[in-house]
């Protein structure tokens, strides 16, 4: 439910539906940088297992490469950067035994921007921002550059390139756009994934459209029991509906749980489940630790 391994997931996906994306050792320097070379720059760097947008970085040169390999404390991935311009999470559940399923959330992430007067520093623009001064990381010394940078007139500069609302982004509740023909396609995508049944797919898209046709996507991350349905993050989205929604999907996770344990599937116990809680506990610990 959590803690699992990103590496091991994309495993189980259609190899075109993902971007290149290489597993390195905690602190292996040489294997990030033989990496780089065969992915190329900008990429993608994240632990493999993480959650919120923990230690997930662009990373724009070699330089920024190395100082991330020698001071991340656990195994990362490398994954070349997807430039389609729509990000989206996507929830789909599909029952087992069903070769139909339903989208049931598609959250869009507007990442944190800010539109330049030709006069202000990016700083000074986000000062503006309520999100950004909350989220955005002012003190970190690979920010500066860019915050004392004057965008031009009506220039638009993505200052959090990293989709997770942790970071400042914003998400936006587009379930509307969950069409039969969008069902369908996702139906035919998760009859790939063995074993698949419930879970939010992380995507970048040229558009919707072309997401429907199964067209110019490229899934970054999929995540499993332990994935919310993003779009309760809209700003203003309600409180007693967020709860329900939440509790909507955790019925049919226990339904589908219900239905594998009576395909001969067993249910985890009380202790792995304990042991699972407390190896997760001490993996943050040591993310936490970085440097």
């Amino acid at each position: 439910m959590l803690g699992e391994r990103k590496s091991d997931i994309f495993k189980l996906l259609p190899a075109d539906s993902y971007p290149e994306t290489v597993l390195i050792a905690a602190r292996d320097v040489q294997h990030a940088l033989a990496a780089a070379e065969q992915i190329g720059y900008p990429m993608i760097a994240k632990p493999d297992k993480g959650e919120r947008g923990k230690l997930v970085k662009k990373i724009e040169n070699e330089l920024q490469l190395i100082a991330y390999a020698k001071k991340c404390p656990v195994p990362f991935l490398l994954q070349a950067y997807v430039n389609y311009p729509v990000e989206l999470g996507v929830f789909f559940i599909k029952p087992p035994g069903s070769e139909k399923g339903m989208v049931t959330s598609i959250v869009k992430k507007e990442f944190l921007t800010v539109t330049g007067n030709g006069t202000d520093t990016v700083y000074q623009l986000l000062q503006a921002d309520q999100r950004a001064k909350l989220l955005y990381g002012f003190s970190k010394p690979e920010n500066q550059t860019l915050l004392q940078h004057i965008p031009n007139k009506d220039e638009r500069i993505i200052v959090e390139p990293i989709g997770n609302h942790c970071r400042g982004t914003q998400f936006l509740d587009n379930t509307k756009l969950a069409s039969p023909e969008l069902h369908a396609a996702f139906s035919r995508l998760t009859s790939k994934i063995e074993g698949f049944h419930f879970g939010r797919f992380d995507l970048r898209c040229q558009s919707i459209e072309s997401l429907t046709r199964l067209e110019d996507f490229q899934i970054l991350e999929l995540n499993g029991a332990g994935a919310e349905p993003g779009h309760i993050y809209q700003p203003g989205f309600s409180l007693r509906e967020a709860y329900r929604t939440i509790l909507w999907h955790l019925k049919a996770l226990a339904e589908i749980s219900l239905e594998n344990h009576r395909q001969g599937i067993p249910y985890w116990t009380f202790s792995a489940g304990l042991a699972k809680l407390k190896a997760i506990r001490t993996y943050n610990q040591l993310l936490n630790k970085k440097g």
